[in-house]
């Protein structure tokens, strides 16, 4: 990993920037923070910050924090399953240093397990070739019978436990600015954002209910990205010897630039950890489908090694449990699993083995729902969830602003009067409360319909009036229900 990577990250410097430096670098020397230093592109200090809140690579094979037997069997593994042979291909495959690994391979020689062959191309520079030895290739099999994970090395449970502290979501200040720029495309009212924002700020639970189509899970999502930090999440972690993947490439975004657009020659590489993997703030969003088996260790009996639970996953980040209430495990069951998590910010998880360990509980959690809090919540529960926040249909003007917003981005004229037409249609004929997703469902409609003619899209009675038979059905209360009674009479 390059500290260019890092600060083109974290948004400190552009490309040019670190091209500028990489000719300085190879000029003068140095370090390329240094150098871009010297160049005036960013202060001493910004650089020195960068570093250190980064993981710094172990020096030692005591620094990884991991029992050498174990790295050893890690590295076994990798070398059989992927036929390794250098050093810098058992760095690359278990993202440990060199001088960790040449640590690892003499430690190795020395039980006989390894043989070094010299180097590939006796003409050149080039590094020496390994081989196992009967008794390497058994300690190989014998360590994929024992738990069938190849990939990084882990790190310690404290080393997990610490860097999720390091990095709370509570370090982000979002400033009111920020969030006001986030909801400007959206039509909401002022005093819903102003709430909003110091429970954003708080990093704790917030609740957002009310009628269903209004924007609930949009909000929760624009929440979501409103974060910005970089943050470091370990491929995996140790505890009692059992491995426990967490790095998700479903959830955590990596941020790093594609190798192939990065300098590489001739630039130093800062001791920074592989195993750690620069991402965004994670997301984990969850609806029906959510049960408590989720939210507890998987372990795979087959390969003898478990899968972080999606909230582990979502630490440092944001975890939404949207339609809440209409999940497969019931309210009070999911519930009762959170209390002590949001109530203490510590989670507790147990391995199969029966040891229990804990981590920091550190992520925004968003509950969203169209049902009744009361009848979903107890107040004991409900005390725990300290922002609470409704979320109302439009009102007229409200839903104008959304129709020509919606229509217009669509090529659509939206006028008065057909405004007109609709809210007479929902609500003096069926008594229907105006919602913030009516808008696109009619001009999705009213596209769709114009495409079947063959004709441009355009607005008239008609074809709002079928749109809007579409937008509910005959048996409820509102379009269609008049013919619907007038035929039954």
């Amino acid at each position: 990993m390059l500290i260019g990577d890092l600060l083109l990250a974290h948004g400190l410097v552009t490309r040019e920037d670190i091209e500028l430096a990489f000719h300085r670098q190879k000029e003068n020397g140095g370090r390329l923070g240094e150098n871009l230093v010297a160049l005036g592109v960013l202060s001493q200090d910004t650089v020195d910050k960068l570093i250190y809140e980064a993981p710094q690579a172990p020096k030692t094979i005591s620094d990884t924090g991991i029992p050498t037997a174990n790295l050893l069997r890690l590295l076994f593994k990798a070398i059989y399953v992927n036929s390794l042979e250098t050093a810098s291909e058992f760095a690359a495959a278990i993202k440990l240093p060199i001088p960790v690994i040449n640590r690892l391979v003499q430690d190795a020689a020395d039980r006989k397990f390894i043989e070094a062959l010299g180097s590939a191309d006796q003409t050149t520079f080039s590094e020496n070739r390994y081989v196992m030895t009967e008794s390497g290739r058994r300690f190989a099999l014998e360590s994929l019978q024992q738990n069938q994970y190849v990939g990084p090395a882990p790190v310690s449970l404290e080393s997990y436990q610490e860097r999720i502290m390091q990095q709370k979501i509570t370090n982000e200040r979002v400033e009111q600015s920020k969030i006001d720029n986030s909801f400007k495309n959206l039509v909401i009212a002022d005093d819903f954002v102003r709430r909003l924002g110091p429970g954003i700020n708080a990093g704790k639970s917030i609740l957002l209910y009310g009628p269903p189509g209004n924007g609930k899970t949009t909000v929760a999502e624009k929440v979501a990205a409103i974060f910005a930090n970089v943050i470091y999440i370990p491929y995996c972690f140790e505890v009692d010897g059992q491995i426990i993947k967490v790095f998700d490439p479903a959830i955590h975004v990596p941020v790093l630039p594609d190798e192939k657009d990065v300098p590489k020659s001739g630039l130093r590489r800062e001791e920074f950890d592989g195993r750690w993997v620069p991402c965004d703030r994670p997301v984990v969003i969850t609806g029906g489908e959510l049960t408590l088996e989720m939210l507890d260790l998987s372990y795979n009996a087959n390969a003898k090694y478990y899968e972080a639970p999606l909230h582990v996953k979502a630490s440092n980040g944001t975890f939404i449990i949207d339609d809440f209430g209409r999940q497969l495990v019931s309210p009070t069951e999911l519930l009762n699993r959170w209390i002590v998590p949001l109530e203490s910010r510590i989670d507790f998880l147990k391995l199969h083995t029966g040891k229990s360990f804990q981590l920091p509980f550190d992520e925004l959690v968003i509950f969203s729902t169209n049902l009744s809090p009361d009848d979903l919540m107890d107040p004991a529960f409900l005390r725990r969830i300290p922002y609470k926040l409704e979320t109302i249909g439009p009102n007229k003007d409200q839903y104008y602003e959304i129709f020509k917003i919606v229509a217009g981005g669509r090529g659509l004229e939206m006028t008065e009067r057909i405004l007109e037409i609709i809210i007479d249609e929902l609500q003096v004929k069926n008594s229907f409360d105006l919602a913030c997703f009516q808008p696109k469902f009619i001009v999705d409609q009213v596209i769709a319909a114009c495409k079947y003619m063959g004709v441009a899209p355009h607005f008239t009675e008609e074809l709002i009036t079928d749109a809007l038979r579409n937008l509910y059905t005959s048996n409820a209360k509102g379009i269609g229900s008049t013919s619907a009674k007038s035929q039954k009479s």
